[in-house]
Parts: structure tokens; sequence; C-alpha cells
């Protein structure tokens, strides 16, 4: 009984653990714009959004790469019907316009920024 229970807060923390964010967001954005009010400040919220631009386009980069893949070698998935790479192909070109528009979004807001 106690091997079973112990084994099962095992299993529950282990599962908390993985869907837990590994990168939590190191700050309130709202409060930070709205508590903005120095250069320094502007230049550090600035620099925050050209990290999270560059995220963005690596993940851009690496939708890039699996479409890439899902075109040229697509006949490489067995029996698989035509629709389901299809599938594959529209989910990755809609992440990667989906990435590339945060991308956007985010220098944006750091041009704001330093303009400020």
């Amino acid at each position: 009984m106690k091997t079973k229970l112990l084994f099962t807060l095992i299993l529950a923390v282990g599962l908390l653990t993985a869907c837990s964010e590994m990168n939590p967001h190191p700050m309130d954005m709202s409060l930070a714009v709205q508590n903005a009010t120095s250069k320094a400040d502007h230049e550090a919220l600035a620099q925050h959004y050209e990290e999270v631009a560059k995220e963005m386009q690596l993940k851009v980069d690496e939708h890039k790469k699996l479409l890439s893949q899902y075109r040229s070698t697509g006949y490489r998935y067995g029996r698989m019907p035509d629709d389901f790479v299809e599938y594959f192909i529209d989910h990755c070109q809609r992440l990667i316009n989906v990435y590339e528009k945060a991308v956007e979004e985010n220098m944006s807001m750091a041009n704001l920024h330093r303009q400020m």
C-alpha cells in the first residue's frame, strides 16, 4: 500500500514538473511597461523584446527545416495518406506565419521602446 502511494506521489510530481514551464517569464510585462519611466527602463524592455524575437526566429527556422523535410521526403512516411502529410505541411506553414508575426511585433515593440 505504501509503495503504491509513494509511486503515485512520485508520478504526480514528475508529471507536474514535466508540464511546468521551464523558462518562466522573467518579469510582469504589463507592470514593467506601465512603470517604465527612465531611458534605462525602456532600454531593458527593448532588450527583452529583442530576446523574445530571437527565440521566435529560432522557432521559425526550426519549422522551416521541418517543412522542407515534409515537402521533400513525404514519401518516407510509409502508408500514411497524403492528407496527413499535407496536414503536417499546413501546420508547419501556419506556425511559421505565427512565429514570423511574433518576430515582427516584438521587434516593433523593441524599436518603440528605443525611441522613448
